[in-house]
């Protein structure tokens, strides 16, 4: 159920003086993307280097959170962004946000020793304005600064049970919130032919997509395509691997687990959110692991810090495109070298930063 929150001391509205402090929250380790399956589960309640946050300096470096306030993690995970963030200053606080339950119990005990500096939320960052409401905080204005991972953690991908990963053969899953919503398996079969290569085609860019999608269509006729192991050997039959550096099932997966959590759903809107949401110069960092996704985050950056056109003689802007932010960086900022040896998952990872003006 989302909206749950998990307090380690007494809940209170958030004050000028006062810190909340309740835990429920969700992802900020976010794996690089689905194009390397993880081939050793992590311990869920270890933060190994498999769970590192993806560029966590870069993240403190633009939102600059040493001078205090408030920040919201909308995608808190396993709490390294968080760390990295209450860590920069002991005047800062943080609003961790997050759908995946089981992310949000190992946040709550990496960021325990915060106290109630922390408060951590199981929700979906979509609804950033009705979160911050529900903790007494204005939609507008109330935040220093805001960074949404919109990545999957390395540990959902290697979790038993999760049905992310074709490492091992178990039920098509993929919900990041398991508490409710349809599962992999059930678009698999119940969608028809037309909507799974639409799908493929839009949320992997796989080039096979209609011929993996009849194949489906006609192998559930005989015997259901219930597990990972199940379609992933379909989509090898279909398009076998041949040399290619990924598994010929790589792209399905991910379209059918975007497709799953409507990942693309709303990415505008929150940005919006996100903005309206912040000081004047407050900060947002978004980090993406996709090109649909940072596509869809660049274009809005860039609508959001457009100059006004207007003639100068007009009292308030009339063209629709007022200059709201300021672009940190020019292009996504990438992770370095020494990152990607070290942490392989980062190496799809785009950063993009503003300033709310």
């Amino acid at each position: 159920m989302l909206d749950a929150r998990i307090g380690i001391g007494s809940w209170q509205p958030w004050t000028r003086r006062a810190s909340l402090h309740a835990m429920a929250g969700g992802d900020g380790d976010r794996d690089a993307g689905p194009a390397r399956q993880p081939e050793d589960p992590d311990s869920p309640g270890s933060f190994s280097s498999a769970h590192a946050p993806v560029m966590p300096a870069e993240v403190v470096d633009f939102l600059q959170p040493a001078g205090g306030g408030l920040f919201v993690d909308a995608t808190v995970g396993m709490g390294g962004h968080a760390e990295a963030i209450l860590e920069s200053s002991p005047g800062t606080r943080l609003l961790g946000i997050d759908r995946d339950a089981e992310s949000l119990d190992m946040a709550r005990r990496r960021l325990e020793r915060f106290g109630e500096r922390v408060t951590l939320v199981h929700s979906d960052h979509r609804r950033l304005p009705l979160v911050l409401e529900e903790q007494g905080l204005p939609r507008s204005g109330a935040l220093a600064g805001l960074v949404a991972d919109f990545g999957i953690s390395s540990w959902q991908l290697a979790a038993p049970g999760r049905g992310f990963s074709f490492q091992r053969d178990e039920p098509l899953d993929m919900r990041m919130d398991r508490s409710g919503g349809a599962t992999a398996a059930r678009i698999v079969a119940e969608e028809s032919e037309q909507e799974l290569a639409r799908i493929f085609f839009e949320y992997g860019e796989e080039r096979h997509a209609r011929r993996i999608a009849r194949a489906i269509v006609r192998e559930r006729g005989v015997r259901p395509v219930a597990t990972t192991g199940a379609l992933a050997s379909l989509v090898e039959r279909v398009n076998p691997r041949r040399g290619a550096r990924i598994h010929p099932a790589t792209r399905v997966f991910q379209a059918l687990r975007i497709a799953v959590n409507q990942e693309l759903k709303g990415v505008e809107t929150f940005v919006l959110d996100s903005v309206e949401a912040l000081q004047a110069r407050g900060r947002l960092v978004l980090l993406t692991f996709h090109s649909l996704e940072d596509r869809l985050v660049k274009t809005t950056l860039r609508t959001l810090s457009h100059q006004c056109s207007c003639p100068r003689s007009l009292p308030r802007c009339a063209c629709g495109h007022p200059d709201r932010v300021t672009l940190l960086s020019r292009k996504a900022v990438r992770p370095s070298p020494r990152e990607v040896a070290s942490n392989p998952r980062a190496r799809s990872a785009r950063l993009r930063a503003a300033q709310k003006i």
